[in-house]
Formats: C-alpha cells, sequence, structure tokens
C-alpha cells in the first residue's frame, strides 16, 4: 500500500484545513516546494497536492508552487484543486503533473468529466469526498444527494485512473480513517481506490491494509505526518513501501 504525503497549498504555503474549513488553517511553512522535496526524500513514491485556493476560486490559484514542486520532484505528482476546464487541465499536463484530479465537475459538468478521461487516460483520478456518505462539492462547501458509490460505479466504464475517497468529517481530525465506507467503494467498483481524511497513527495503517485485497491500493496521509502522530518511515515499512500504481 502506498503511503502518500500531502502538500495543500493556501496562499502559497503549506497548510492543513480541518475538515475543509478555511478558517481552520494550521501553516506548516513557506515553501510548498521544500516540503515536497522533503517526502521525497523521506522515502514518498507519490505525492497528493492540493491548490486550496483553487478549489474556492474555482480556478487554478496557486500555479507557481506548483510548478516548482513539478520542477524539483522525481516522483510522480497528483493534484486537485480548481481544475473545471479543460485548459486547466492542459495547463498542468503541459507542465508534467503526472495525475490529475477532478471533484467538484464530477457532479457538476459530466461533459467535461468525459471529455477529460477520454483527452487524458490514465492521468485523471476522481475524488468522492463525502459527507455522511453522499458526495460534497465546490471545496467541499455545498454537499449534494448522491451517493459516493452510486457515482463511482456510473464512472467507472470511463477507466478513471483512480478513485479517491475521503471522509470529511475525519479529514485533518484525526479520528481514524472511514473503514467501512472505504471498503464498501472499493468492493463495489473495479477501478483502484486510495484512501484519505482521519489518518493518525500507524494503528490506522494497520486497519487499512486488508483493504488491499478489495482494492484499496494507498492511503494519503497529512495532518498526522506533521503533526508527528504518524511516523512516515514507520508507516512505510508497515507499508512494505508499496509500488506506483
Amino acid at each position: 500500500m502506498l503511503i502518500i504525503p500531502a502538500v495543500d497549498i493556501k496562499e502559497g504555503k503549506c497548510v492543513r484545513l480541518r475538515q475543509g474549513l478555511k478558517d481552520q488553517t494550521t501553516v506548516y511553512g513557506d515553501d510548498p516546494a521544500a516540503m515536497a522535496v522533503r517526502w521525497q526524500e523521506a522515502g514518498a513514491a507519490w505525492l497528493h497536492v492540493v491548490d486550496l485556493d483553487g478549489a474556492f476560486n474555482k480556478k487554478p490559484v496557486n500555479v507557481k508552487a506548483i510548478e516548482q514542486i513539478r520542477q524539483r520532484l522525481t516522483i510522480p505528482m497528483q493534484l486537485g484543486g480548481g481544475l473545471r476546464t479543460l485548459d486547466h487541465l492542459e495547463l498542468y499536463v503541459a507542465m508534467g503533473v503526472d495525475r490529475l484530479i477532478l471533484g467538484t465537475a464530477v457532479l457538476k459538468d459530466r461533459q467535461l468529466t468525459e471529455a477529460a478521461l477520454q483527452r487524458f487516460p490514465g492521468r485523471i483520478a476522481i475524488a468522492l469526498d463525502a459527507r455522511d456518505g453522499k458526495l460534497a462539492v465546490e471545496g467541499w462547501v455545498e454537499t449534494s444527494t448522491q451517493d459516493a458509490l452510486d457515482v463511482a460505479r456510473a464512472l467507472a466504464p470511463l477507466k478513471p485512473a483512480v478513485f479517491i475517497y475521503t471522509d470529511i468529517h475525519r479529514d485533518g481530525m484525526q479520528t481514524g480513517p472511514n473503514i467501512a465506507a472505504t471498503q464498501r467503494l472499493a468492493r463495489g467498483v473495479s477501478i483502484p481506490v486510495i484512501a484519505s481524511g482521519g489518518v493518525s497513527n500507524l494503528a490506522d495503517i494497520a486497519n487499512l491494509l486488508p483493504l488491499t485485497q478489495d482494492g484499496v491500493i494507498g492511503v494519503i496521509t497529512g495532518k498526522a505526518l506533521y503533526a508527528g502522530t504518524l511516523d512516515f518511515q514507520a508507516a512505510l515499512q508497515m507499508a512494505g513501501q508499496g509500488q506506483r500504481p
């Protein structure tokens, strides 16, 4: 299983939010690229990057910071936040970003989602960010009536690279990932799943590892790494380092 560090960017800084709330911000560094390199040097096989300002403003914002990360990394990275048009995707494909994450567009612009999956095969991830099982959009400000698994099943035939499942109530809270909901999704589709939200310590990694047999290939973790409650080296060792999906 991949242990994927998260670098969330807000106003050019590396931060973490509580439950996605932009007024619940903790700053962990002024140089996101340096933070990205730190995780690469520590042994990360992938990096998860989010343009938080982009998510809230519905367009790419921290483009320069993301470009600096891509230039300094040798490992692959996935990027989300504010990707709402094919031009946005083209911008980052040209920059060399390996995988692009669509979230809000999945519910609000099915035409874009289908076009992106066709134009960039193997490079589009679908973010399923759920609050009580229902998908949330627009930087998690709006909650829809659509069930995460239903949406995943509808999109699976278009062959996204991966589904990223986040339980919003647990994100940044270090209360443990939602094992049951993650397993339900992974068992319900043939596309690989990455878990996100709530990881606190090695016990949470241990609880997720059995889900590899259901198709969970990785877990994204941010707050636990920055707060020091999860030892990255120990997590990598427990997960067997993992291979790039």
